[in-house]
């Protein structure tokens, strides 16, 4: 992790500006195409969810930008690596939050998944016992085809964390299946070339390509 000198930092105006704002978070919502990663998951042998919750933080922590954090201090830090902070769901129909630490290695990746859902399922704790900002919120509605989203804020809390939100997946022509993804992050990080870059190298991601 290293800290930001926010005095000679290229978005010092940027960062001042947006971060005086209630709502400091803008985002995006669009398809991307999952043809190629299911047939990635089925060969990997790993279940869908994993697989594009695995792509969508290498994604992140390829573009600089979603690696900032605000602390609590006012200070900026760029983090080093960037795990999931997911909602998991119980038989009981309620979800528990989670933190899956990332790795390169998707088996290790896949082991993390499985034991936290299962932590999960065997409580009725809402916060896993790791509760960090070195995450992305992370949240699964694969019920919905949706087109848009909003998120429950708590504006004194000075969020900074990317919020990513993962549809249902459909077919929308013979051989073509697409998900919606929807994406909110601080402006006084990240602006809208960052979450293009974004989209961009996640759908390669998807694709198999690295």
């Amino acid at each position: 992790m290293k800290k930001i000198d926010i005095t000679t930092w290229k978005r010092k105006k940027h960062f001042e500006f947006f971060s005086q704002f209630e709502e400091p978070y803008f985002g995006i919502t669009w398809q991307v195409d999952m043809t190629l990663a299911k047939l990635q998951a089925k060969e990997q042998g790993i279940s869908l969810f994993v697989y594009y919750l695995h792509k969508s933080l290498e994604a992140a922590m390829a573009i600089e930008n979603f690696r900032y954090r605000i602390r609590p201090n006012g200070e900026v830090v760029l983090l080093d690596t960037i795990s999931a902070s997911a909602t998991l769901m119980r038989d009981n129909e309620t979800f528990g939050f989670s933190y899956i630490p990332y790795d390169a290695d998707m088996t290790v990746f896949t082991k993390s998944v499985e034991r936290e859902v299962e932590r999960v399922k065997e409580s009725d704790e809402l916060f896993p016992p790791i509760n960090t900002d070195d995450v992305m919120h992370c949240s699964a509605i694969p019920w919905m085809d949706f087109t848009a989203i909003t998120h429950s804020r708590l504006f004194k809390a000075k969020d900074s964390v990317p919020k990513i939100s993962y549809g249902q997946i459909t077919q929308k022509e013979p051989g073509v299946y697409t998900m919606p993804v929807a994406l909110y992050v601080h402006h006084g990080l990240i602006d809208g070339l960052h979450l293009s870059r974004y989209k961009i190298k996640f759908q390669e991601l998807l694709d198999g390509k690295e």
